[in-house]
């Protein structure tokens, strides 16, 4: 926007956010009018005015007139969608310059720093052979944007790099600056709501864009970063995983044709790009037998291809491909029942799996090397396709199911009594669950029959089970290894996953000569409260003695728990939930060293600080020692996904510095003095008490809480934002308890409270005696450190004026006026307590790119929400103009896009 630029601004500090945003300012003018315009102008400068001081602020005597009352309904929309198209270039302007990305070491320097630190180059490897690091696409609807505006987003970032390199001209002859001003007309212009309810089908194509477009290309450019780096090829241990089409916890539209279609449409995405990428390296390798020396394999596999075209005849290496991508053709045709978009000329037999396909190419490969001085076989396109059917194989990322434990009682339950076995499994007590359950699982006789009627439910889950045998048969046991577990709180709960498995043959109890169980599948407890933190450790120990999982585990090489950090923090705080999580990783490392079984761990995280969010880069690296070991996956959830992995440049960015986190967390020596550790963890216990007894008594023990939670935020009006396939509640309650984490840290983010960020900590570093231990802390170790950091930037996000004004919403003004003067309080507290710790002056005075993101926001955010506000108060008050309705669900667009990481 026009007048943006000012001296004490950050915009004046971000060429790109100056460019696009007059930009957008020529573009409303052009297309919203003059007066729109004006008066666009007119409420941005105000509010700027605002947060530079020159005026007053809001509510004060002499405050400057904001321009919002003199906006009609209709004006009201355009504006909103203004402010939140500059503030998505704004987001597009920071990925640009890195200010979004992982501030986290290279991987090359994450080397450097571990040789520097006496780790050799053996101790690395030795990790790497082992490793496996996972970002894990879900569905968790905290996305609100069209795909069609992160399109165009998309588009505009790739014009940016064209002008960054000089080039005045794309490839079809448009003029850059014309292109640019063109995607910002289109955003202008396109409906920023999504008319109709999200499908899980929806869900799937939106991350298969990430997974086609993203992820394909940049893993084996990063290997061939990597391998560089190290001076050998290292093992593929970086690869995607995904949620979306098999987590069914709460989501009653995920099924067995969703299970389907999910592993279908990734199957067609990858071996598409494979057909793309033979067909291509066919055109680059002309090769001549008159000109080369070719071995007999590459020979043997021209002359089996079935290619005598006369024009390639002497050109084996053209000939051995068309039979590969003949072959891949076939493969395409088998796994997604459809034919390749360039159909093959020759007939030819599908692969049985990706090994086939890499053992051909592996066969080019070698032929080029033997030739020469090998130049024509280091890396290139070749050895990109080779990484990637390592990477993705025909599956593209593996696909983890997930349901609730009360769903398996209740199906394993009912399949036991229709069986004979047991006519009351719920009744049983946990130990005599658990001897039925491990005589149910030494042998293999199924418990369904298919001639019974079963319920729904039960019927449900035993079609997903058959699904994904169906998938292990089509596409190869990768595309399926974990099913997790929601609210794991016994060792039955795992166990009846294998009983269903063995349903469709995917658990196999020993025959004939074989003296070990197979399960094709693992079963991961997920542990997400407080209480189920606390127990982890009894539960796996229990667990992991016992002869099956033992057998299994050791079989697999490792076991994998997981860890959830939303409902831990929506039950207990946030820094109650975050030293949990680490005591009960700690706790756990013992226990699989007991059972000598390789411990993997998977972190449940979303993109809010209340949720496990911030820094992935801090947040491995303040894992406790011994509990990564080279392997971790970690959740990537709603708008983050687009954040971290939206263009090329970003994704190599993200996914580097997670892998140099995993590395560092690894293999660093502890720094940390017995001592220190000692009275450090003694120190965050008794934090960790405190905050939970002050989050405990506020939002659990406090009447009327939940009521002034549900008028003060716009939980109501979230839910009418068609942004994901799943009911926003666990149960048909209006609990706090039942209320999923994601839309109860949304809401509070919308009001600019932000409360599951840092409710209680405040009041506990109040209370706590030796602030200079709390120094020693914050300085000297990582974990602690990190915490804050995450803590910090959600206080900067904060707002606790604006947020008074949301709690004009609720209608009760005792109720309002004590509850919300204790959140006053506790931010207060909690602010003062940081900067304390922390030894500085103001919120991120030692981060200066985020502080000046976040200024930057500020004052595009305050208008929305005091538009929000009032449009909130006509829609509750009954007003029924369609306009009303919009305004606010594009007020919550425009404000989570601003804040970035809200969900």
């Amino acid at each position: 926007m026009a007048g943006m630029n000012t001296p004490a601004s950050p915009i004046s500090q971000n060429p790109d956010i100056r460019y696009l945003g007059k930009i957008l300012g020529d573009v409303i003018r052009a297309y919203g009018g003059e007066k729109l315009y004006r008066q666009t102008e007119y409420i941005r400068a105000a509010s700027v005015d605002r947060y530079r001081g020159i005026a007053g602020a809001d509510g004060e005597e002499g405050a400057i007139d904001t321009g919002l009352d003199a906006l009609s309904l209709d004006d009201t929309l355009s504006f909103v969608r203004g402010f939140m198209l500059f503030s998505l270039l704004a987001n597009l302007a920071e990925d640009r310059q890195g200010v979004a990305r992982e501030q986290g070491a290279t991987f090359a320097e994450a080397v450097e720093k571990l040789k520097s630190e006496g780790v050799d180059d053996r101790a690395i490897s030795t990790l790497l052979d082992h490793a496996l690091i996972t970002p894990v696409l879900t569905a968790h609807p905290t996305e609100v944007r069209r795909k069609s505006i992160i399109d165009h987003k998309t588009r505009i970032a790739a014009l940016m790099r064209m002008r960054d390199g000089g080039a005045e001209t794309t490839e079809t002859g448009d003029v850059i600056e014309e292109a640019i001003y063109r995607q910002v007309a289109l955003l202008w212009q396109t409906r920023s709501l999504r008319q109709e309810k999200l499908f899980v089908t929806d869900e799937v194509e939106n991350a298969r864009t990430y997974m086609r477009d993203v992820f394909l290309p940049v893993l084996p450019a990063l290997y061939a970063k990597w391998e560089r780096v190290l001076g050998e090829r290292p093992p593929s241990f970086l690869k995607l995983g995904s949620w979306i089409g098999g987590d069914r916890d709460g989501n009653p539209f995920v099924n067995a044709e969703s299970l389907r279609y999910a592993l279908s449409r990734s199957a067609e995405s990858v071996i598409g790009h494979y057909l793309e990428s033979v067909h291509a390296l066919g055109a680059e390798l002309s090769i001549s037998t008159h000109l080369s020396n070719t071995p007999e394999d590459v020979l043997a596999l021209a002359e089996a291809s079935g290619d005598d075209a006369p024009s390639r005849k002497d050109e084996p290496y053209r000939r051995a491909l068309s039979g590969i991508y003949a072959r891949l053709c076939a493969t395409h045709e088998r796994l997604t029942g459809k034919p390749s978009a360039r159909p093959a000329k020759l007939a030819a037999e599908p692969y049985d799996a990706p090994k086939d396909l890499r053992r051909d190419l592996v066969i080019i490969a070698n032929g080029l090397a033997a030739d020469g001085d090998g130049t024509l076989a280091s890396g290139g396109a070749l050895g990109r396709i080779i990484r990637a059917v390592e990477t993705f194989g025909f599956h593209l990322s593996t696909l983890d199911l997930r349901q609730n434990s009360d769903v398996h009682e209740r199906v394993v339950s009912e399949l036991l009594a229709a069986a004979g076995v047991e006519a009351d499994y719920a009744a049983l007590d946990e130990a005599a669950r658990v001897e039925l359950l491990q005589s149910e699982l030494s042998h293999n006789r199924p418990l369904a029959d298919r001639w019974h009627s079963y319920s729904e439910e039960t019927a449900k889950e035993l079609g997903i089970i058959r699904a994904a045998a169906e998938a292990h048969a089509l596409y190869g046991p990768a595309c399926i290894t974990t099913y997790n577990i929601s609210q794991t709180e016994s060792v039955s709960d795992m166990l009846e996953v294998y009983v269903l498995l063995k349903e469709a043959g995917l658990y196999r109890a020993p025959t004939g000569n074989e003296t070990q169980p197979r399960a094709a599948i693992m079963s991961v407890p997920l542990f997400e409260t407080v209480a189920d933190l606390e127990n982890a450790p009894d539960t796996m120990r229990a667990f992991l003695s016992l002869d099956v999982p033992k057998s299994l585990a050791r079989q697999r090489g490792y076991q994998e728990v997981m860890i959830g950090y939303s409902d831990s923090n929506k039950d207990g705080g946030y820094i109650t939930s975050t030293w949990e999580l680490h005591q009960a990783s700690l706790a756990l490392a013992p226990v699989f060293e007991e059972a000598d079984i390789r411990m993997q761990l998977f972190h449940g995280r979303g993109g809010a600080v209340g949720r496990g969010g911030g820094s992935a880069f801090g947040a491995i690296q303040a894992q406790p020692r011994g509990t990564v070991q080279g392997r971790i996956r970690i959740t990537e959830q709603g708008e983050v996904i687009a954040a971290k992995y939206g263009t090329v440049d970003v994704a190599m960015t993200n996914l580097e510095a997670i892998t140099s986190a995993t590395l560092l967390a690894s293999l660093t020596p502890e720094k940390l003095a017995a001592q220190d550790k000692k009275r450090f963890s003694d120190a965050m216990t008794q934090l960790s008490a405190r905050a939970f007894k002050a989050y405990r008594g506020l939002v659990y023990e406090t009447e009327g809480f939940n009521e002034f939670f549900r008028q003060m935020t716009p939980i109501a009006e979230i839910a009418g934002l068609k942004i994901g396939s799943r009911p926003s509640s666990r149960k048909k309650s209006q609990q706090i308890e039942d209320l999923r984490a994601i839309p109860w840290v949304f809401s509070w983010a919308q009001a600019r409270v932000m409360l599951p960020g840092w409710y209680g900590v405040g009041q506990a570093l109040d209370e706590f005696e030796d602030k200079q231990l709390l120094r020693d802390m914050a300085a000297g170790w990582p974990f602690f450190a990190a915490t804050l950091a995450n803590m910090e930037m959600v206080l900067a996000k904060s707002d606790m004026t604006i947020a008074a004004h949301y709690s004009g919403l609720v209608e009760d003004e005792a109720a309002r006026a004590a509850i919300f003067g204790r959140i006053k309080s506790g931010w207060n507290l909690a602010h003062d307590g940081l900067l304390d710790a922390t030894a500085q002056a103001h919120l991120l005075e030692k981060n200066t790119p985020l502080e000046n993101s976040i200024r930057l926001r500020l004052p595009y955010i305050e208008p929305l929400n005091l538009l929000q506000i009032e449009l909130i108060k006509r829609h509750r008050a009954g007003e029924d103009d369609e306009r009303i309705s919009e305004g606010i669900q594009l007020s919550i667009n425009a404000i989570a896009t601003a804040l970035r990481n809200s969900g």
